[in-house]
């Protein structure tokens, strides 16, 4: 793995993600592109798991979900298709960023349909994990 220039922390307040990841090595990476920034990032295993952590903070205080697409348990469309539900309930929205290591033609449109607000392939790096976010609007939401 080439190792990456150290990014300039992000003026602003911090942000609060959900990474939704099950490989162990990529969720380092994201913690540490995403921290490099000022950033804060909490971890689950699997799209269940993301749906109890949004569940337990009354879907309040994250910025974004970083939702791995293929995960054991509950993949990242499932776990979106189950988020959006709940949104329905909560009258909130939060935007969930699809990460995949698919780039066939169409996984991009798949994973719109299912719910989600962006799309990124992996490896991501902070450029285009940034650029995927801005692909549906800022990647902070909106007040």
């Amino acid at each position: 793995m080439v190792e990456q220039p150290v990014e300039a922390k992000r003026a602003g307040a911090p942000r609060r993600f959900l990474l939704a990841e099950d490989n162990v090595v990529n969720q380092q990476l994201a913690v540490r592109l995403l921290e490099r920034q000022g950033d804060q990032v909490i971890v689950a295993n699997n799209g269940r798991k993301a749906i109890v952590l949004l569940t337990q903070a009354g879907f309040q205080g994250f910025d974004a979900v970083l939702m791995d697409v293929q995960m054991p348990e509950m993949d990242g469309l499932e776990a979106t298709a189950e988020i959006r539900k709940m949104e329905l309930q909560t009258h909130t929205h939060i935007p969930i960023i699809a990460m995949t290591a698919h780039a066939m033609k169409g996984d991009r449109e798949r994973c719109i349909a299912a719910g989600m607000d962006g799309y990124v392939s992996k490896p991501i790096s902070l450029a285009t994990l940034m650029a995927g976010n801005r692909s549906s609007g800022s990647p902070t939401r909106s007040a």
